[in-house]
C-alpha cells in the first residue's frame, strides 16, 4: 500500500478525531473520548500531529505530540497517541510514524520521547520493544478529570 506521512492541517481534525475514538474502542474506553473538532481547532496550537495518508487521501494512521519541560532532563516530547488502523496493520506505518517522531525530537533538540502504553497491550508494548524502547513498570499515572480540577480543595 503505498501512503504517505505528512504533517497534519486542520482539515485533518476529522479524521483524526475518528482514529481517536477506534484507539479509545480498542483500548475499551470509547465513552471516555469528550474531545471535538472545534476544541481541537481551537486548541491547535497545544499539539501538533503527523498522518498516514494513502494515495487516495484516506488517512490511516497518525501519531499525535506536543512538547512538554521534564525537571530532570529539559525539553522533551511527549507522545500522546499513534495509531494505526486495524485494516493497515503490518505495513511497517506505524514504524515509520514513530520513527518521523523521533526525526521532529532530533530537529527539535528534545533530550526525551515519552509516552505510555497500556500494560495488556502485548502488540504495541512488543512494537515498542522492538523499536528499543526501555518501559518502565514503576511509575504510575495521576489523573484529575474537569470534575476533580473544579472540585479541587472544596
Amino acid at each position: 500500500m503505498n501512503h504517505i506521512i505528512r504533517e497534519a492541517v486542520e482539515d485533518d481534525f476529522p479524521a483524526i478525531l475518528e482514529l481517536i475514538r477506534e484507539l479509545a474502542e480498542y483500548e475499551k474506553s470509547p465513552g471516555e473520548v469528550t474531545n471535538t473538532v472545534e476544541r481541537m481547532r481551537e486548541e491547535k496550537d497545544l499539539f501538533r500531529c503527523l498522518v498516514a495518508e494513502t494515495t487516495e487521501k484516506e488517512i490511516v494512521g497518525m501519531a499525535l505530540y506536543f512538547f512538554a519541560y521534564f525537571t530532570w532532563v529539559g525539553k522533551s516530547l511527549y507522545l500522546e497517541d499513534i495509531i494505526v488502523r486495524q485494516a493497515y496493520r503490518q505495513q511497517k506505518i506505524g514504524t515509520e510514524l514513530l520513527g518521523r517522531v523521533m526525526q521532529v525530537a532530533g530537529e527539535e533538540n528534545c533530550r526525551r520521547v515519552r509516552w505510555q502504553v497500556l500494560d495488556w497491550n502485548e502488540p504495541a508494548i512488543a512494537f515498542y520493544r522492538k523499536c528499543g524502547a526501555d518501559i518502565n513498570n514503576e511509575w504510575l499515572n495521576c489523573t484529575f478529570d474537569e470534575a476533580g480540577i473544579a472540585g479541587y480543595g472544596k
